[in-house]
């Protein structure tokens, strides 16, 4: 527990009584004029009370000034930012116990906030915890309350004396001071001695320049003067908290701070009781600078010779020492006293002696000319000046009471001129307005600053801009003052980045923003520091109109059918939105409820024609304007339709039952070429009309054939185009089919009623008609309905592949071979067999081939059979292929290489690589044996392993092993295992093993198409499909094209993506949507790209073969027949 010295308020030390009486048989003292002072400890009690009593003389040991902490605690009371409640001056009897309270509140708090005690201004109280002192922290979580406790038990007279309680969180800091006064149960006050709290400060000892306060300094009656009291200043340092040391001795002009406190450390000592003195020196005199000082002593012995010492060096009698024997008693004069007479003085008298200390006062300095209040403005320098009564002297310079302190990073500067002393403030701030006052050991003078703003000149001010998007925005004013600012945006603060800069050059201000976009726009404000004026500003980002046609043709041209809805939005862009004009032939198009009217969006101008027509074709225009510019497009709008029917065909040629017929185009095409011509005949008499060709015919001639001889005929043309098909022409006119030579099939005839007529040529067409004949001659004939065709009957040929061959065949070597692959088509097929696509060696596979079927037989197979074996069968024209895939499999070879990696404990690690011959099949595991050097008896430890690595574990301890490996696959174990060609020893004393560092695997892969696009021919009118897959990852992104175009919200297509699958469905295709197609994906790692061709067969033709039954390959190849007869065709 801390020793805090009692604090002395109103009233001083009681003198010891036996000083008075000695005084008094001592005689009395010099006369007044000889300028005689008196020792500090003994001014009179009422003086000493009086300086005591002032505020600066209300201090004690470790304490400060009442009235300044009472200031302090005033202003953290206004500005406290922790304390809830604060400690309160305290009052307790000397045995008692008291308690002070401090309460933090938590609410905005994140942890416990620090809280120290200390008394005075230095001693933490934490580590004197103990007996007498106990702290005591509590956190009421309702409230949210933290109660600081401070316990002093059993308290002591030394206790007394201020303590300070100091809070911190973070940036955030709060103190406050309070003071405990401890009163005595008795009411007395102790005799106190001034030897014990003086005691010179000596050199090389331990204890030297150290401060001590416990004891209290003596008092002795001398007379009063009325005028102005004498200040003990030993008093005043004795009762004073230290930091306030300085202060005092400058107040009362000691010069020599630090050796008065070694000093006054030094003049604490116990005093011994003197058998030659039976009077000694008091324990310290204080004279005025030029004043005169006497010291006096009595002897027990008149007959003792006494010697006079100032700091150890005899005094000798002169005109400034003077001395005096008045019985008993021994006298020094020291006159005209300068600071060097400030010093130790001690007498002797035989082997005793006794010590006293001299301390001179200079003069008080006295302020001549006083401070002026001054009024400025802000970044003026501020001259206060002041005189003093003395050259250079020594003065402090206060704001608000606080000391300035003067040095090479201060704003404050000291000019001293002789007398005139200047305080100098550069740059002046608001915050400079204060009291300003100066001190002298004599007296201080004060004024009042007040530092105002300069009234705020605009002298250019910020104008509103418009900017284009992309360019650079420049908001620049100037000011009058050379001041900071805040910029604005909108109400919320401006944040510097890349594009947006702040400059501040002198009176100057730039908000510089590049690279302007539209969310830049808004209102800028700069307002000032300090003041209230802003400068607005409005920036406005405009950007010229641009319209997109990327998703046009080349040409800028849209296709529309003649009857369906047009919605053609074309993409804009412009700040602000641009207005958009549609017109057609300088005819302005309106935004209503017309049938051709024009929409607009905030993205997007779109032309509607609900109903398109023939004459909607033509050149629209799309005009867009707004503040920064204009833009300008044409598109060209083709309304296709159906042609016009063809005009009546004209039949110019008549055989017996054919004719050829030719017409001309339509007139009007329906803005789509013509593809061609499908054309329909019916008998006169009857209102059936056949259709004669289902593929179009592009030419403008026709023959057609299988007509009935003798009966009329009509003929009429349909045109068709990309849109459909058109009317039917005009039938023409009438023509009747008829033969010209009938030849005689049998000449003898015939009493049957059948008849084989041979001899035909093939190919050819005959009618044929019978006659009956009788005596009287022959009947009419009688005609077959229809020609009839020479030819032989053809099947197609097809080969069925039996379900087990359509995967790969597998047989081991030296097993039998025999394949069966049956087949039809008419006439006998011509077959044609090959293995890798060289011709069968008939010496080593057999071939043997019937009307139905085919067989190829192997006795005894080989590995060299294995291959990819082709059939081709052929009749006439029409081929068919198959193929099949045939895999001789034998048993695997040995490992190439077994190798002990690593062996540890009771485990040995074994590696090795797959065998150079699988086989010819895929390894399906491997078999590991060990064996003991000793018997080399071979064991299996682990069968059917996949890896071509293991660990093999429980080994005997201090045995040697060997190991081998066999490969296996389908057909077994390998004939030969691979044997390690160093031993394992298993060793007693253990290893560490070392685990491996495997890396991370990899698994980013560029995307790559597994399965690619085909070239597909769909059937008109019916969904197609178009599918492919893809892998990658990451996922790649897939994007679907038609002619290098993407396909975007087209409701004619759709498009699936499954497990990397991916699926273009297109909706009832016509031989519009025929072209080439690409499936394209892409993620970070690449792009990889997959085309196939699409080909719509028209018409009902292809449709109405699939549909009889004619298998679609004999239908592709009669297709691509008729296009090579006709090159030159669209």
């Amino acid at each position: 527990m801390p020793e805090p010295t009692k604090k002395e308020e109103n009233e001083a030390p009681a003198p010891p009584p036996e000083e008075p009486s000695k005084e008094k048989e001592g005689g009395s003292g010099p006369p007044k004029g000889e300028g005689d002072v008196s020792p500090p400890s003994a001014l009179p009690a009422d003086i000493n009370a009086r300086a005591l009593a002032r505020k600066d003389s209300e201090w004690s040991l470790g304490e400060s000034p009442v009235g300044e902490e009472q200031d302090k605690q005033n202003s953290n009371t206004s500005q406290s930012a922790l304390f809830v409640e604060k400690p309160q001056n305290g009052t307790v009897k000397v045995g008692e116990n008291i308690t002070f309270i401090a309460k933090v509140e938590a609410k905005d708090l994140l942890r416990k906030p620090t809280v120290k005690w200390f008394k005075g201004k230095w001693m933490d109280l934490a580590s004197k915890a103990g007996k007498h002192l106990q702290l005591k922290e509590t956190f009421e979580r309702q409230t949210r309350m933290y109660t600081f406790e401070m316990q002093i038990i059993k308290a002591k007279e030394n206790y007394a004396g201020n303590y300070r309680c100091e809070v911190s969180y973070k940036d955030k800091f709060d103190s406050c001071s309070f003071d405990l006064e401890v009163h005595e149960s008795t009411g007395t006050t102790p005799n106190i001695d001034i030897r014990s709290a003086f005691k010179r400060s000596g050199e090389g000892q331990e204890d030297a320049g150290e401060l001590d306060f416990s004891g209290l300094l003596k008092r002795r009656e001398v007379k009063q003067q009325e005028e102005e009291p004498e200040i003990d200043v030993w008093e005043l340092l004795k009762n004073a908290n230290p930091n306030e040391y300085e202060k005092i001795a400058f107040q009362y002009g000691i010069t020599d701070l630090r050796g008065m406190l070694k000093r006054l450390k030094r003049m604490r000592r116990v005093e011994k009781k003197s058998a030659a003195f039976s009077k000694i020196l008091d324990p310290a005199y204080q004279v005025d600078k030029g004043g005169k000082v006497r010291f006096v002593v009595e002897l027990a012995d008149p007959k003792l010779e006494v010697k006079w010492y100032k700091n150890g060096q005899e005094i000798r009698p002169s005109t400034k020492y003077i001395f005096e024997h008045k019985g008993n008693q021994r006298i020094m004069f020291i006159n005209n006293c300068q600071m060097t007479d400030d010093s130790e003085y001690y007498v002797t008298a035989g082997d005793e002696k006794c010590s006293t200390e001299l301390f001179v006062r200079e003069p008080p300095i006295m302020v001549t000319k006083q401070l002026e209040d001054t009024n400025a403005y802000c970044g003026e320098r501020i001259e206060l000046e002041c005189e003093v009564s003395e050259d250079d002297a020594n003065v402090k310079w206060f704001k608000n009471g606080e000391e300035i302190v003067i040095g090479p990073k201060s704003r404050y500067k000291v000019k001293v001129e002789g007398k005139k002393h200047t305080l100098i403030i550069e740059g002046a701030t608001k915050a400079d307005s204060a009291e300003y006052s100066v001190m002298t050991t004599g007296g201080q003078s004060s004024c009042k600053l007040s530092v105002d703003l300069r009234p705020l000149k605009i002298l250019q001010p910020l104008t509103d801009v418009t900017v284009k998007l992309g360019k650079e925005i420049c908001l620049k004013c100037e000011i009058s003052e050379n001041i900071s600012g805040k910029w604005t945006k909108n109400g919320l603060p401006v944040q510097e980045g890349e594009r947006l800069k702040v400059v501040h050059k002198g009176k100057i201000h730039k908000l510089v923003i590049a690279n302007a976009l539209i969310e830049d726009e808004g209102e800028y404000v700069f307002a000032p520091d300090a003041y209230t004026v802003t400068l607005p500003a409005k920036v406005h980002v405009i950007d010229p109109p641009k319209i997109y046609l990327d998703g046009l043709e080349a040409d800028n041209t849209v296709t529309v059918i003649a009857g369906s809805k047009l919605r053609l939005e074309i993409p804009v862009s412009g700040e602000p939105a641009p207005k958009a004009l549609w017109s057609r032939a300088d005819k302005a198009i309106a935004e209503g409820g017309g049938r051709i009217r024009a929409e607009s969006y905030p993205d997007s101008s779109t032309l509607v024609i609900d109903v398109a027509e023939r004459e909607d074709s033509g050149v629209y225009n799309i005009n867009l304007k707004n503040e920064a510019g204009e833009a300008h497009a044409s598109i060209k709008i083709k309304v296709v339709d159906i042609p016009d029917p063809p005009l009546a065909p004209n039949v110019s040629d008549v055989g017996d039952d054919w004719c050829i017929m030719n017409w001309e185009p339509p007139a009007n095409d329906g803005g789509s070429p013509i593809l061609g011509y499908f054309i329909e005949r019916k008998k006169k008499q009857s209102s059936r009309w056949m259709r004669l060709n289902f593929d179009l015919i592009k030419e403008t001639t026709f023959e057609p054939k299988k007509m009935i001889e003798g009966v009329a005929y009509e003929v009429r043309i349909f045109a068709v185009n990309a849109i459909g098909i058109s009317k039917p022409s005009m039938p023409s006119k009438p023509f009747v089919p008829l033969a010209e030579d009938w030849i005689v099939a049998n000449p003898e005839l015939t009493d049957k009623t059948k008849f084989t007529i041979t001899g035909l040529p093939t190919d050819a067409k005959i009618f044929v008609r019978v006659k009956a004949v009788n005596a009287a001659g022959a009947s009419e004939p009688k005609y077959y309905g229809q020609p009839i065709l020479v030819k032989e009957i053809i099947e197609p040929p097809k080969i069925r592949i039996p379900r087990h061959l359509k995967q790969t065949y597998l047989r081991r070597v030296g097993e039998a071979v025999n394949l069966v692959i049956p087949f039809q088509g008419k006439p006998r097929p011509e077959l044609t067999w090959k293995k890798d696509g060289a011709d069968i060696d008939k010496n080593q596979i057999n071939i043997r081939n019937s009307e139905t079927d085919t067989i190829i037989f192997i006795r005894k197979a080989e590995r060299s059979h294995s291959g990819k074996y082709d059939l081709e069968v052929k009749v006439d024209k029409y081929v068919d292929s198959a193929s099949i895939d045939i895999q001789i499999v034998d048993r695997p070879g040995p490992p190439q290489s077994v190798k002990i990696e690593d062996v540890w404990g009771e485990n040995a690690a074994l590696v090795w690589t797959p065998p150079k011959d699988d086989g010819n099949a895929a390894i399906t595991g491997y078999t590991i044996q060990k064996a003991d050097k000793k018997s080399m008896e071979w064991f299996t430890v682990i069968e059917h392993y996949h890896r071509t690595n293991a660990t093999i574990t429980e080994l005997v301890i201090g045995n040697e092993y060997y190991f081998r490996v066999f490969a296996e696959n389908m057909c077994g174990l390998s004939e030969e295992a691979t044997m390690t060609k160093e031993s394992a020893v298993i060793a007693k004393d253990g290893k560490v093993y070392k685990n491996p560092v495997y890396d991370d695997f990899d698994f980013t892969e560029a995307p790559m198409f597994t399965q690619p696009l085909v070239n597909t021919y769909a059937i008109a009118g019916y969904n197609a499909t178009l599918n492919c897959s893809v892998r990658g990852n990451p996922k790649p992104k897939i994007t679907w094209m038609k002619n290098k175009v993407a396909i975007v919200n087209d409701p004619r297509y759709r498009m699936f993506s499954n497990q990397g699958v991916c699926t273009l469905e297109i909706r009832k295709p016509s031989p519009y949507d025929g072209g080439t197609y690409c499936c394209k994906a892409v993620n970070e790692l690449g792009t990889v790209e997959i085309e196939c061709k699409l080909e719509v067969k028209g018409g009902l033709s292809f449709c109405r073969l699939l549909l009889q039954g004619v298998p679609p390959n004999i239908i592709d190849s009669y297709l691509r027949d008729l296009e090579s007869s006709n090159p030159e065709g669209n």
